[in-house]
C-alpha cells in the first residue's frame, strides 16, 4: 500500500496512483478513471473502472473502491479521502455521500456526467445527511489529457 504524509505532497502521491490505475484501466479498454481511498496517509482502497470487462453498469473506479473500503472499516468512511481522476456520475456522487466520504479530490471535471459541480452538485448539496469537502484541480491537466487521449483514440479507430 502507498503511504504519504503532508498536505499537498499526499494529494500528488495519491492522485498519481489514481492516474496509474486509470491508464492500467485504459489499456484494457475501460473510459480511463481510477480511485484512492486514503486513511491517515495511507492507501486503504482503489479503484478502476471494469464496466467493459463485466458488462456492469455500476463497477465504476469509486464504487469498488468505496466498497473494498467499507469491507475494512465499516460503512462510514468519513475520516477517509477520496481521490478520483474524473468527477463522478450522479451514481458515483450518491455513493459518496452515502459512504460520508470526508474530503473529495477530484482531478478533472466531466462535462457530460460530472454530477459533483459541473451538471449538478450532489456532493455538496446540503439537504443531504453527509458532504465531503471537496478540493478540485489535483493534476488537472495530466487526467484531462488521458481522457482526451483514450476518446481520440477510439474515434481513431
Amino acid at each position: 500500500m502507498t503511504t504519504a504524509k503532508g498536505s499537498r505532497q499526499h494529494e500528488e502521491i495519491f492522485m498519481e496512483e489514481a492516474l496509474r490505475l486509470a491508464r492500467e484501466g485504459a489499456d484494457m479498454g475501460e473510459i480511463p478513471v481510477g480511485c484512492v481511498i486514503a486513511l491517515d496517509g495511507e492507501v486503504i482502497a482503489t479503484g478502476q473502472n471494469n464496466v467493459e470487462r463485466t458488462s456492469d453498469p455500476t463497477a465504476h473506479a469509486e464504487i469498488s473502491a468505496i466498497k473494498e473500503a467499507a469491507k475494512r472499516l465499516g460503512k462510514n468512511l468519513s475520516r477517509c479521502e477520496l481521490y478520483v481522476t474524473v468527477e463522478p456520475c450522479a451514481m458515483c456522487a450518491g455513493a459518496i455521500v452515502n459512504a460520508k466520504i470526508g474530503k473529495l479530490y477530484i482531478g478533472t471535471e466531466e462535462p457530460k456526467t460530472g454530477c459533483c459541480g459541473t451538471l449538478y452538485d450532489l456532493v455538496e448539496d446540503a439537504r443531504l445527511n453527509s458532504n465531503p469537502r471537496v478540493v478540485r484541480g489535483i493534476r488537472t491537466e495530466e487526467c484531462k489529457k488521458l481522457m482526451a487521449d483514450f476518446f481520440a483514440a477510439r474515434r481513431d479507430k
